[in-house]
């Protein structure tokens, strides 16, 4: 592996991951896991009262140091994000990663950080798990609460 790919940042965001455990009072929690290495992250989502921001989450990953560092870009800066920014930066991230893509922007431009994952197609998905999980949980929780209403 290249010393691109595990560089100083990568393994800080890795060791370093916010709201850790579970959320009690969850709209949703998804649950995904990489075929290929047996990754898995789990994330908790709680939306906003109109389901337009997220907010509060937790999650917990199992996964390689690329999948940390994108599970604690995610936790460290989801709170308080719009919903389409979230999902605009999960887009951004397949992005970067499968097109050579601009890293995304704003405050989940840390993502950046592993850009050098692009050259390694075996590594996408895990480094994808957390941005997908949360996707679909905030996916979940619109579907849940358009039922009730």
């Amino acid at each position: 592996m290249s010393a691109e790919l595990y560089h100083n940042r990568v393994l800080e965001l890795a060791a370093n991951i916010p709201n850790v455990g579970t959320l009690e009072d969850a709209d949703a929690s998804v649950e995904k896991v990489s075929r290929v290495c047996g990754s898995v992250v789990r994330v908790d989502i709680r939306l906003s009262e109109d389901g337009e921001t997220v907010e509060a989450i937790a999650v917990d990953p199992k996964a390689c140091a690329l999948g940390q560092a994108a599970t604690s870009v995610l936790a460290e800066n989801i709170v308080g994000a719009p919903v389409d920014e979230v999902l605009a930066a999960r887009d951004a991230l397949r992005a970067m990663l499968k097109e050579a893509a601009d890293p995304p922007a704003g405050r989940f431009a840390e993502l950046r950080h592993l850009a050098g994952v692009a050259d390694y197609p075996p590594r996408h998905t895990s480094t994808m798990l957390a941005f997908e999980a949360a996707c679909e949980a905030i996916e979940t929780a619109r579907t849940k609460r358009a039922a009730a209403a």
